[in-house]
């Protein structure tokens, strides 16, 4: 993981290079009409709020609970107790970002979206509300963790989502093997190098020109840059976003020449 002051140069560089998030000289049809559909949309659903409510209730939370970490936050599988405030502090998406996955769901409708990385669950909410016919599959590796985000959707009495528990190495492929063409994926629970491009072959084998795959903290860390930096090369990826905190992966087959965009937001 980079150092803050690190991601902030980073972040700077990213200011620097991206185009502004108003379409100005965007010559991709495709991303013009996204960046007007989609990322310049705002939210309005009636249950924003009351998800908005359950990550205050998560944030101020002091109830413990034992968590296995699985991930690329520690060198070493460790299980410890955690306060809930603690993770939610730590893993939980800011609320401008949380709100851009329900703008990207919402503008392309996908049939069935699958989420790695569930923590807490106020991300699959977005996720889940922004397209309510779709099935949401969300995977999370620590079970009481996965306890915590089912009593967040039975609050909030979403239908639409299943929980998964257990490694991504077997959640996975049991999923993909459950569609015949992905939908939308986010990947966000273990940013490193090789787990991160080996989901991304999996994936890979289930898209269509339709489908997303939105990589999450693509700048996090050196790992995950040059994991970014290999997918954008990938012969089947024609199309790429970078909007720093993530990324989104098409394989248009339409397009013939690759496009790599940086967009403000």
């Amino acid at each position: 993981m980079y150092s803050s002051l690190t991601l902030l140069r980073k972040y700077i560089e990213y200011l620097w290079k991206a185009s502004n998030g108003h379409g100005h000289g965007v010559h991709s049809p495709f991303v013009f009409s996204f960046i007007k559909l989609a990322l310049n949309k705002k939210v309005s659903h009636p249950l924003v709020a009351t998800i908005e409510l359950q990550r205050r209730l998560l944030e101020s939370n002091k109830e413990k609970i034992e968590v296995w970490d699985q991930g690329a936050g520690s060198r070493q599988n460790t299980q410890n107790e955690r306060a809930i405030q603690q993770i939610a502090k730590a893993a939980l998406k800011p609320k401008k970002y949380s709100q851009l996955l329900y703008k990207i769901v919402a503008y392309f409708q996908p049939e069935n979206i699958v989420e790695m990385g569930t923590s807490l669950g106020i991300t699959t909410c977005y996720l889940s509300i922004a397209n309510s016919t779709a099935q949401v599959v969300t995977m999370e590796g620590a079970p009481n963790v996965a306890n915590v985000a089912k009593e967040v959707f039975k609050t909030l009495g979403i239908q639409n989502i299943r929980l998964m528990e257990g490694n991504f190495d077997s959640s996975l492929p049991q999923y993909l093997s459950s569609i015949d063409k992905l939908g939308l994926a986010y990947v966000d629970g273990n940013h490193r190098y090789e787990p991160t491009l080996r989901y991304f072959e999996l994936l890979l084998q289930k898209t269509t020109d339709d489908s997303v795959i939105i990589f999450d903290d693509i700048h996090w860390s050196a790992e995950m840059e040059k994991a970014w930096e290999e997918i954008k090369q990938h012969p089947s990826v024609t199309l790429t976003i970078d909007l720093f905190f993530i990324g989104l992966v098409f394989r248009r087959k339409a397009q013939k020449e690759k496009e790599h965009f940086i967009i403000r937001y």
